[in-house]
């Protein structure tokens, strides 16, 4: 894990919290990862305490690039909550809300949306977070 990572995990009590930057839930910090907010990685975005945000590898970041391919107004939506987070510091329940908002508002209109081999987009692990419907 690069130190940057482990600085964001520090700087933001994730450990304590058990939540990353989107509200899902970790139960080790290896399954966090850096996600480059501003400037994306392929932009030439460098991997900086400014730049980035945590999340869960397998659900929340994993969810969250394949909300940017179908769907990019929800994912600079979610982008905007949290830099709002970053500005402020630590992670707060307001912009989890309207996260979780937006990410229902996702999963209600493409429910049905599937990949080239027939597998749905929408995951169950995906919608396993902190609030519910």
């Amino acid at each position: 894990m690069k130190e940057v990572t482990k600085l964001m995990i520090e700087q933001y009590n994730l450990k304590k919290l058990k939540l990353d930057f989107m509200g899902y839930s970790f139960n080790n910090i290896n399954q966090l990862s850096y996600h480059h907010l501003i400037i994306p990685r392929r932009l030439n975005g460098e991997m900086t305490f400014e730049n980035g945000a945590i999340l869960r590898q397998n659900t929340s970041h994993d969810y969250l690039h394949r909300i940017e391919r179908i769907d990019y107004d929800m994912y600079l939506a979610i982008t905007y909550e949290m830099i709002d987070e970053k500005i402020k510091g630590y992670i707060d329940v307001n912009n989890l809300i309207a996260i979780n908002d937006i990410l229902n508002e996702f999963e209600k209109e493409y429910y049905n949306l599937k990949t080239k081999s027939g597998t749905p987009i929408i995951r169950k692990e995906y919608t396993k977070r902190l609030f519910k419907n």
